[in-house]
């Protein structure tokens, strides 16, 4: 980036001089610098700059005007050299790459020769820079349509290009799975712009995400002839049939993998503010000592609304170059009216933000706290955790290296932290009267500020909502809390939002929430509130649209409410807006899960806009922390119904996502409220949610004492549906916990009340594969032939060939395997049938064909899929690298197929695993190591009862 003044246009216009924000306040003056910069170190003629300031109506003295108007420009800009005066125009002296415009331009041009030269790392860095210059729309805030017709679709083309550019440089290097909520935002945004749709296709195939791949195409489909009447294009057309057949073509990349995880380099601060003024000591200071080597944390300790939080983001941002490995942020919300922010939710969005997927993230805080030390140790990274309240909310967060330095604010000095972690603190008091005078000048314009700095107490917070207050009031002064005065200024229906906008459980919040909250149509109400910086628009493009409370402006509107509102009016908008978030879940849940059978619903009211499956995770991501606190509210005060079915409506969604931590607090407070209310079927319902979420912890017991709990209800409520359901999970518990008798009895029963053929073929299935665990293989083709005769799809045909070849009836087993590859599948299923075929050929000799089928196979699955499917390709795999010799590399694949089959809990993949070590590790002459594996798989497949296992394992030992 160039020295000297900055100057940005890519979103409302930015002038800073040596670090020092200069706000233009007339438009017109913004539209003449505008004009120059998009064309600097160029003369540009005085005709070209009435136009663009000026439009179809210049003033009678057009030069003479305009004069003034540079003539002011270069006293705002303080250096009047850098406009100068040519024979028939005006030239901007300034470095290309001082204005973001330019240096946009270059950083793509940098970016692409880069990709084209293959140096794609370099590409995604380049890229990834441009696309932080944007801040909005170009040349928002200049009042000029001849310039924002000129330059503003040239720009967003641009814009839309490198995007498109910089996705094809991620998917190239196999970051597919990163991508895909990005491309989602993006098609949902530009929904006729083909390109990025072929993305999304393309991203959801390689993470193994074959069917919402297919499902993207048809939107675009209906999209386009909706819109335009038009196909697709050809290469999409093309792309969907590589799809539908699984072309080996677009198989995610291998070559540029590296063999360990490499921690991201994450960026996640909120954005610095334009104007931020003052603090020089306080910023100089903070500074020193995070960089200085010898002390790990600051703490800035302040009263509220002092400005803990910008000054410590402001600082952040100013670092970011001392800390190239990345920035971490998060609100502790440790003094907000709603509960603090989750420890477990907060340590796994860090371990997502690094890279950690999300069925990696161990389910115990102490684990997590312990990953994440592992991750930023020897790490250069900035860690800013605001708002915290006690030491224990921040210790588990804070990094076990001198190389990662931490921010955090607090009301508090956090002393445990000074005597236990070797933190020091810097006091944060009130602005002095020169730098109160220098903000207020900043946000009114130069004048005598003194008196109204000191009725605002030099609170940051209060100057803000006092300038805002008399912005454009010449004939208004301020006499009281300018806080109260900006509430009182306004009409009622904002004043009444205002003060209903504090039951809102979470930290942020939408138009559409705040409008079913207040029973108006809020966009409006919400725009005066902001106006009067009485509520907060986060300009990031990672929170669009939603909208923050100052926990002290929280607390004012809280007791305004509890003043103004009565009992009734309070009670019947907050059930209004926990209505609003029941009725988006479920309209989520019929778009991403809809097969997952849910509680009924008593929510009424209109359902927030939602319209795709892409549109849907978003709104859940987003609106995350405000359900689970919503959820622990309902809980507590009512309406009790409506916490038991938020909780319901989220399992598809948490499951999905592994948010543990959220899961876990909902599944809970959705019991607390059905116990407590006597619900029978919502305290089943919730049973059957905790055994499930138990069974994802590895919490075998846990799991099964809820199943259970779930099981008794449902027979006394005479749902035998429900109770088959909990009875088809809990078979599963046991076979994950090594009790595959216990499985067994399970099944059965669970059979016995099946209905529908589809639930019942679905038995079968689970039922023969279990047998096929137990050794009993003429029982499992039994079942396998059952559930094909009632639904003769690829999973039956899979599953009795399967059977078949275990049985020994090779072809007869190649014929069903081969009828299902015919009838196609998801990627794990089509992955088990090649896993088959595999082992097909690798019994008849024919090695090459085997290796081929098994590396197939294993593509499907190996990024982001089904990992006990992956867990099995692997050992078939290392079975058909043994055959043809390739020791070593068997070797790898056995002891990947055996650390995931213990991660996840996959028993008979562990005794696999194990069984293909002992063999390998006799033929590199590691007797040892052989010996060793082969015990343990004895004593595994006799504790899990897997005879057929057990007796090769025995031969070995």
């Amino acid at each position: 980036m160039a020295s000297g003044p900055q100057f940005r246009l890519l979103g409302p216009m930015e002038v800073r001089l040596d670090g020092t924000s200069v706000v233009l306040r007339a438009g017109k003056h913004r539209a003449l610098l505008a004009a120059l910069l998009l064309r600097p170190n160029r003369v540009v003629p005085v005709t070209e700059l009435v136009e663009h300031v000026w439009g179809v109506t210049p003033p009678a003295r057009t030069r003479g005007t305009l004069q003034t108007y540079v003539m002011r420009l270069r006293a705002a800009l303080g250096d009047p050299s850098l406009i100068q005066t040519a024979a028939d125009g005006y030239r901007m002296r300034v470095d290309p790459l001082a204005v973001d415009v330019h240096q946009f331009a270059d950083l793509a041009a940098r970016g692409r020769a880069a990709a084209a030269a293959d140096d794609l790392v370099t590409a995604r860095k380049a890229f990834a820079e441009a696309l932080e210059l944007w801040r909005g729309p170009v040349l928002s805030d200049v009042p000029s349509e001849t310039l924002y017709a000129e330059h503003a679709p040239r720009l967003t083309e641009l814009l839309m290009t490198v995007h498109e550019q910089r996705i094809d440089v991620e998917l190239a290097l196999g970051d597919h799975a990163d991508l895909v909520p990005e491309l989602f935002a993006l098609t949902r945004d530009h929904p006729l712009r083909e390109r990025f749709w072929g993305q999304l296709m393309i991203a959801l195939y390689r993470s193994s995400r074959q069917a919402e791949a297919l499902e993207a195409f048809r939107q675009l489909d209906r999209t386009l002839d909706e819109q335009l009447g038009i196909d697709p294009s050809e290469e999409l057309r093309a792309l969907h049939q590589a799809i539908l057949v699984g072309s080996p073509e677009l198989a995610a990349p291998t070559a540029r993998r590296e063999p360990e995880r490499v921690p991201a380099a994450p960026m996640r601060l909120p954005d610095d503010i334009a104007d931020f003024t003052g603090r020089a000591w306080h910023v100089e200071r903070i500074s020193g000592l995070i960089t200085g080597g010898a002390v790990p944390i600051v703490t800035l300790a302040g009263q509220p609304g002092v400005g803990k939080t910008t000054l410590a983001v402001h600082v952040a941002h100013l670092l970011r170059d001392r800390f190239p490995d990345g920035q971490l942020y998060v609100d502790l919300r440790g003094y907000a009216l709603g509960p603090p922010a989750d420890g477990m939710d907060v340590l796994s969005r860090f371990l997502r933000a690094l890279g950690v997927p999300p069925d990696e993230i161990p389910p115990d805080a102490d684990e997590q706290s312990t990953m994440l030390r592992s991750l930023l140790s020897g790490r250069r990274m900035l860690l800013v955790l605001d708002n915290a309240s006690a030491p224990d909310q921040v210790r588990p967060l804070l990094p076990g290296t001198a190389s990662c330095r931490v921010i955090v604010t607090s009301r508090d000095d956090l002393r445990g932290l000074i005597a236990m972690n070797g933190a020091r603190t810097v006091p944060v008091d009130v602005f002095s009267p020169a730098e109160s005078a220098s903000l207020l000048s900043a946000l009114l314009g130069p004048g005598d500020h003194a008196e109204l700095a000191a009725r605002c107490g030099h609170l940051p917070l209060a100057l803000r909502v006092a300038a805002a207050y008399l912005a454009g009031r010449d004939d208004v002064t301020i006499s009281g809390s300018p806080i109260e005065l900006a509430y009182a200024a306004l009409p009622p229906a904002p004043q009444r939002l205002f003060r209903l906008l504090s039951l809102v459980p979470g930290p942020d919040f939408t138009a559409e929430a705040a409008s079913a909250l207040a029973d108006v149509d809020a966009e409006g109400l919400l725009t005066v509130l902001a106006i009067a910086n009485l509520v907060a628009v986060p300009k990031s493009t990672s929170a669009p649209g939603r909208y923050r409370f100052h926990d002290e402006l929280m607390r004012y509107a809280a007791a305004l409410r509890e003043e103004s509102d009565s009992p009734a009016e309070q009670r019947a908008a907050w059930t209004a807006l926990m209505n609003h978030y029941v009725l988006g879940v479920e309209r989520c849940a019929e778009l991403l899960y809809p097969g997952i059978v849910r509680l009924p619903s008593s929510a009424s009211g209109p359902p927030p806009r939602i319209t795709t499956s892409a549109e849907a995770l978003a709104w859940l991501d987003a609106e995350r922390p405000n359900l689970t606190a919503a959820i622990r509210h309902a809980a507590e005060h009512g309406p009790a119904p409506l916490a038991w079915q938020l909780a319901d409506g989220l399992r598809g969604y948490l499951w999905i996502g592994q948010h543990v931590g959220e899961w876990l607090a909902t599944a809970h407070h959705g019991l607390q409220a059905a116990q407590a209310s006597a619900h029978r079927p919502a305290e089943a319902a919730m049973h059957a949610n905790l055994g499930t979420l138990y069974l994802r912890l590895g919490e075998y017991a846990l799991s099964v004492e809820h199943h259970n709990q779930a099981i008794e209800l449902y027979r006394a409520l005479g749902d035998k549906d429900a109770e088959a359901s909990v009875l088809n999970n809990l078979s599963l518990v046991h076979r994950r916990s090594g009790e595959l008798r216990a499985a067994k009895d399970a099944l059965v029963r669970c059979l016995e009340m099946l209905r529908s053929e589809e639930s019942v073929t679905i038995g079968l299935h689970n039922l023969g594969q279990l047998a096929v665990e137990l050794g009993e293989i003429d029982e499992a083709v039994e079942h396998f032939s059952q559930a094909l005769a009632l639904a003769p799809n690829a999973d039956s045909h899979t599953y009795l060939g399967m059977a078949l070849r275990l049985q020994g009836r090779l072809d007869d087993a190649r014929a069903h395997l081969e009828r299902a590859l015919e009838l196609g599948n998801v990627p794990a299923g089509e992955a088990e049938t090649l896993e088959n075929l595999a082992a097909l050929s690798l019994s008849s000799g024919d090695h090459e064909a085997a290796l081929s089928l098994a590396s197939r196979a294993l593509a499907l699955v190996a990024d982001g899929g089904d990992q006990q499917v992956a867990t099995s390709v692997r050992v078939t795999l290392g079975e058909v690298q043994r055959a043809r010799s390739d020791f070593r590399g068997a070797a790898e694949l056995f002891e990947q197929a055996l650390a995931t089959a213990r991660r996840i809990g996959y028993a008979s993949g562990e005794v696999r695993a194990l069984i293909g070590l002992a063999v390998v590790w006799r033929d590199l002459d590691r007797p040892d190591d052989s010996r060793s594996a082969a015990e343990q798989a004895v004593r595994r497949s006799t504790e899990l009862g897997l005879r057929a296992l057990e007796n090769r394992a025995l031969e070995l030992s």
